[in-house]
């Protein structure tokens, strides 16, 4: 797998939503998260900058999810119910896109992943800079 990967089309799994990505870091900035909604979803998310999705195709079928504060935006098909892409609430510069929707990439292609805080938001604990990590999982391929 290329880590270093710019440009891909992802889609959702109906493949009503399509769109590409210019991802900030390639597939460097592959994380999870323990915050109450990426525990349940479960997704490998990926960065790319705030002008890097561009819906191609079945963004009228796009949902939006907010809870809690409002502030972050999860966006999912309405068809087939897939998480597809997010704008975080700790960084709306940004889009979390979920890897698994990528052409050619699998969130099992990752050994290794960092897994934010989720839990403990740097928004909401003082004299925090930024996300901290809660831990790291790691995907052992049976041989």
């Amino acid at each position: 797998m290329n880590l270093d990967v710019q440009d891909l089309n992802g889609a959702c799994h109906c493949k009503t939503v399509r769109f590409n990505v210019r991802l900030k870091n390639g597939l460097h900035t592959a994380r999870r998260c323990t915050c109450s909604y990426c525990q349940l979803k479960g997704a490998v998310a990926v960065s790319a900058a705030k002008d890097g999705v561009t819906v191609l195709s079945g963004g009228e079928a796009l949902t939006r999810y907010q809870f809690n504060t409002k502030a972050a935006e999860h966006f999912f098909c309405s068809k087939c119910g897939i998480y597809t892409f997010h704008k975080p609430r700790a960084n709306p510069d940004f889009y979390g896109v979920n890897a698994a929707c990528l052409e050619g990439v699998s969130p099992f292609d990752f050994e290794e992943l960092p897994v934010n805080d989720g839990i403990n938001h740097p928004m909401d604990t003082q004299g925090s800079t930024g996300p901290r990590l809660a831990g790291t999982l790691r995907y052992f391929p049976s041989k």
